[in-house]
């Protein structure tokens, strides 16, 4: 048979199944026609097809086998079988600065996530595609509305009141990763969200400050380095297509009790919903019994006198279910590459359309990508890399903690007409706290829109085989624009008029980096040597211009000019420069010895002239004993050794030296300034972080079984913190060089292939990480800095204790550990405040499983955390508010606290156990009151089924008659089961502080989503 574009006497087509040694095998294997630049792939099964004149020689090749040639003369189909090769233990990876290094010579821990695990079981936000992948990175998503941000830590935090998050580093240039919200709580999504799946073509962590201490002040936290697929290696002009259909469902609800109602003390009647009535201003379901009893509600027939016809008084039990909707998300991608030996180009564009759980909610995003290099010359090249992606909502909305105060006979549906008849208002169950949810989501809409680019231009020029120069210009600048509207709740509420405000908000951000590098590479007998030599400029650039109307004169005309009262105006930016030069060399002895030495000095505008310039360097060695020992067998393949040590630095933000005035809403016609809150600090020095680790590896029969094992210690000091002072001094705080926080742990990797009979093979790759904080001290005199509060609960970090302490009012309790009630049933609380919990985990693992059998691939994998406590408000104020399943307990008979209760004295104090019976109510809400904050703290522990890929890759066998080849048809899964947790009702993985320090809070936020969905690749 031969290709119909090829039907000639001399050309055949060549169907071969690549093997290896052993018979597996080898999908991606290059076939190459040598002399030319035809050539093809192996598709998933080890089938090729390719054209080939008859005194034609193939040249196959597979990473970690020996290539081979073979002559085709007159046979139309081969079986060939590779021999594996030692580089199998010499992988490529690329590492700081975009430098691609032997894996072996790494003398610190590196982990690689390839593109094509995160576009098949997908999310929105990539991030959240890395979680349950690599040893000691936690990934923690905010909730489950369209284009959510997630937070993701490497190692620990390693500053307490500095950002966390480890930068991102997309062809070399970093990116900017910020959350801009505008202070209504609305989460406009994280800047790595903005970064497209189907472009990426591998993820590396760098973990450590010795894996990330070229990168200057940010590289303290980690480093994202992420690389964009490109033409490289292509022959011709290829098509790839991708379509992914997702759908989302909340991943867990709250178990509702579906037997009282609305109201208080078993009464309840409506009449306007404010209180007029019986309880029916209240927002909670202490109401009678929902037995089919005829009351007046909210939806009851009205009489020509204003009177409400009652009605069965009747649960609803899928009222809230009902409400969500399936949210629904279409990705589809298409790429075209091509390539030469001149040069190569990949084009792709990508739209993707989202709609939320929520009605009205929506998410959307188009990218197109291009990555395209030339040859100009044998010495000069240049390479460019542009993204251009504009995302935004409709809506994006903080809409939350609803159901949690409710009436549970409420009709969700007689909430579908949120305006009440005749009038642009609400219709709803309840005036005093709550809007109608349907209103809010349809009317009080929060839009945005940006507009992206970033990318890259740089030139490489070897000066001859052993000297390099690249040189690169960067940036990554973008426009968000953001429109929210804010309708009035009710005409007239207790006499007052409400009005509609509407504001307009634009956020400009711009990241410029610009570098060069020059490397050298020589051998000196046993010795290879590599020197890099390099500088760098970055500027960053920041700008906010708001106006907002507080009044609507004419209600619902969004429009600033529309405004009752004088506009509010806000403009603001900020502009910092930093400087760097650094160097590294690596040596290597005898292919089995390898030393990395780095240095790099920074000077940053945010800090004072003469502290501005830190200098930080890492050194690390790896040896690999198998071959310095010539140790290889049959049992073990690879063993290696190696260690780092390092130091990294941190600046802060701008404008935090001198003080400045701000300009604030004008007095009438006069212009008023302020300055700020915070006594600023003209002495500040950069935060500083020392590390090291040890680590090794091993490989066993044949690298059937791998081992990675690594100990690191990191400890930070300088912390630059905003630390609370006397209000007397006229400011309420104070910016200062204090503290101390170490972070220690233990990272393990394993990988195995237990099964690998005929075309059938099973792997399994293990990590596990735990990491142990401690904050070390703080400043003079203080125990305890502040990173927020919730409920009068404060969340610390406190010296002597792990990151993130909860800190706050719980039970009093009696030597035993009993909870104290008083002589009326009613349990105590403790005056002072205490200890309570803390958010920092003490391990997470992911366990993934994957089984081929031919052209068949089922993966899975489970995500595990252990520790870690979360504070939950849904639980809180469900108790509180009787909405919860387990609140019917004692409803007709009371409820006996279980404690004990001091019949004796304060000082001579004698207990027994209570034996006083109150209403259900009455515990509940003193046993949930909103002070406590220790009933609703619980271990936040989970273990999870994340992802599962079922896909099938067609042999090339069947479509040889068409265009299609490597067809891939999946069906995935993510966030499908929880298959173990300590916390009632939610999903233990949430915070609704998405991406700052503050975490371990759930706020009853929009829930987290499951996502079933079907993907499609095809290659023409």
């Amino acid at each position: 048979m031969s290709l119909p574009y090829f039907k000639t006497a001399s050309y055949y087509n060549l169907f071969s199944g690549i093997l290896a040694k052993d018979g597996a095998s080898l999908p991606g294997a290059s076939i190459v026609v040598k002399g030319s630049d035809r050539g093809t792939s192996a598709n998933s099964t080890g089938d090729f097809t390719i054209s080939a004149p008859t005194n034609a020689t193939l040249v196959v090749s597979f990473i970690g086998y020996k290539p081979q040639e073979i002559a085709v003369g007159n046979q139309t189909s081969f079986d060939i079988s590779l021999e594996e090769d030692a580089s199998i233990l010499s992988e490529v990876i690329v590492t700081a600065l975009g430098i691609t290094r032997e894996k072996k010579a790494l003398g610190y821990s590196v982990q690689e996530v390839s593109g094509k695990q995160m576009t098949q079981a997908r999310t929105t936000n990539f991030v959240n595609a890395l979680s349950g992948k690599i040893a000691g990175v936690q990934v923690t998503g905010s909730n489950g509305a369209p284009g959510a941000s997630s937070r993701i830590l490497i190692r620990g935090a390693s500053s307490i009141g500095s950002n966390n998050q480890p930068l991102f580093v997309v062809d070399g240039i970093p990116i900017d990763n910020g959350n801009y919200g505008s202070g209504t709580g609305v989460d406009y999504g994280n800047g790595a969200a903005s970064i497209n799946p189907d472009d990426i073509e591998n993820v590396s962590v760098l973990k450590g400050p010795s894996a990330a201490a070229l990168y200057g002040s940010r590289g303290a936290n980690g480093v994202i380095l992420i690389t964009t697929k490109s033409g490289k290696g292509s022959k011709g002009i290829g098509v790839s297509v991708n379509t992914n259909t997702a759908f989302d469902t909340p991943f867990r609800q709250p178990e509702w009790q579906n037997e009282y109602g609305q109201g208080n003390k078993d009464l309840f009647s409506f009449v306007d919903g404010t209180g007029k009535g019986v309880n029916d201003g209240v927002d909670e379901s202490w109401g009678p019994k929902m037995d089919g009893r005829l009351l007046p509600q909210f939806d009851s027939p009205v009489a020509a006198d204003g009177t409400r016809t009652p009605t069965p008084f009747i649960p609803h039990p899928d009222n809230v279910n009902q409400f969500f909707q399936t949210g629904k998300t279409y990705t589809n991608n298409i790429a075209i590459t091509g390539g030469n030996e001149k040069g190569d180009f990949r084009l792709s564009f990508t739209d993707l359309k989202q709609s939320g759980i929520l009605p009205n909610t929506d998410y959307k995003r188009r990218t197109v990508s291009l990555n395209a290099g030339w040859n100009l010359t044998k010495k000069l090249s240049i390479r460019a890399t542009g993204n251009y992606v504009v995302d935004g909502s409709d809506n994006r909305t903080n809409w939350g903690l609803y159901f949690i105060w409710f009436g549970r006979q409420v009709d969700m549906e007689k909430l579908q007409t949120y305006q009440a008849p005749g009038s642009i208002y609400q219709n709803n169950w309840n005036y005093n706290y709550w809007t109608n949810p349907y209103y809010v989501l349809n009317l009080s809409t929060k839009y945005n829109k940006r507009d992206r680019v970033y990318g890259n231009l740089a030139a490489t020029y070897k000066f001859n085989n052993w000297l390099t120069l690249t040189a690169r210009s960067g940036t990554d600048v973008y426009i968000d624009r953001r429109k929210t509207k804010n309708a009035a709740r009710i005409d007239n509420l207790n006499g007052a008029k409400q009005y509609d405000s509407y504001n307009e908000e634009q956020i400009f951000i711009r990241e410029s980096n610009s570098d060069f590098l020059l490397s050298a590479t020589h051998k000196f007998g046993d010795f290879d040597v590599a020197a890099n030599v390099g500088a760098n400029h970055r500027t960053n650039y920041y700008q906010r211009n708001y106006m907002g109307a507080t009044e609507l004169a004419i209600p619902r005309v969004w429009n600033l000019g529309n405004s009752r009262q004088a506009k509010v105006a806000e403009n603001s930016f900020t502009q910092k420069e930093v400087n760097s030069v650094y160097a590294a060399a690596n040596i290597g002895f005898r292919n089995y010895l390898f030393v990395d030495v780095t240095a790099r000095n920074d000077w940053s505008s945010a800090l004072p002239s003469n502290n501005r310039s830190y200098f930080y360097p890492s050194a690390a060695v790896s040896a690999v004993l198998t071959d310095m020992f010539n140790l290889n067998s049959t049992v073990l393949s690879f063993a290696k050794l190696r260690a780092g040590i390092a130091r990294v630095g941190n600046d802060t933000d701008a404008y935090r030296l001198i003080q400045a005035y701000k300009y604030e809403n004008p007095w009438g016609s006069t212009p008023s300034l302020s300055k700020n809150n915070a006594m600023l600090n003209s002495t500040l020095k950069p935060e500083l972080t020392n590390s090291y680790e040890i680590g090794a590896e091993i490989k066993l029969w044949r690298n059937r079984v791998g081992l990675d094992v690594t100990y690191y210690d990191k400890e930070s000091f300088n912390q630059i913190l905003d630390v609370n002072i006397s209000q007397s001094s006229g400011f309420n705080s104070k910016l200062l060089n204090a503290g101390r926080l170490q972070n220690k742990g233990i990272e393990v990797q394993l990988s195995a292939t237990p099964v690998k009979v005929g075309d059938f093979q099973w792997d399994i790759a293990v990590n596990w990480a735990r990491n142990q904080n401690k904050v070390i001290e703080l400043a003079e005199g203080l125990t305890t800095y502040t990173l927020g509060t919730v409920r009068g609960m404060s969340i610390e970090a406190r010296v002597g204790q792990p990151y993130g302490t909860f800190f706050g009012q719980g039970f009093a309790r009696d030597p035993s550990g009993n909870i104290i009630y008083d002589k009326s049933g009613y349990p105590t609380l403790n005056p002072t405040r205490r200890i309570l919990g803390n958010f920092t985990p003490k391990w997470i693992g992911g366990f993934q499983n994957t089984f081929s059998y031919k052209g068949i691939t089922l993966s899975t994998l489970i995500d595990v955390k252990q520790g870690g406590d979360i504070f939950s408000q849904t639980v809180n104020i469900g108790r509180y508010t009787s909405v919860l399943a387990e609140t019917v307990v004692g409803r007709e008979t009371g409820i006996v606290g279980n404690g004990v209760v001091n019949t004796g004295t304060a000082t001579e104090p004698v207990y027994v156990p209570n034996a006083t019976k109150i209403s259900s109510e009455e515990w509940h809400k003193k046993y949930y009151a909103l002070t406590n904050n220790e009933a609703t703290i619980f271990d936040g522990s989970y273990v999870k089924l994340r992802e599962v890929k079922l896909s099938y890759t067609f042999s090339g066998q069947v479509f040889k008659k068409l265009p299609f080849r490597d067809l891939t048809i999946s069906a995935v899964g993510r966030n499908l089961l929880l298959l173990r947790s300590n916390v009632p009702h939610i999903d233990p993985e949430t915070s609704y502080y998405n991406d700052g320090n503050l975490q371990g809070i759930e706020n009853g936020q929009i829930p987290t989503t499951r996502t079933v969905g079907f993907n499609v690749s095809f290659n023409l």
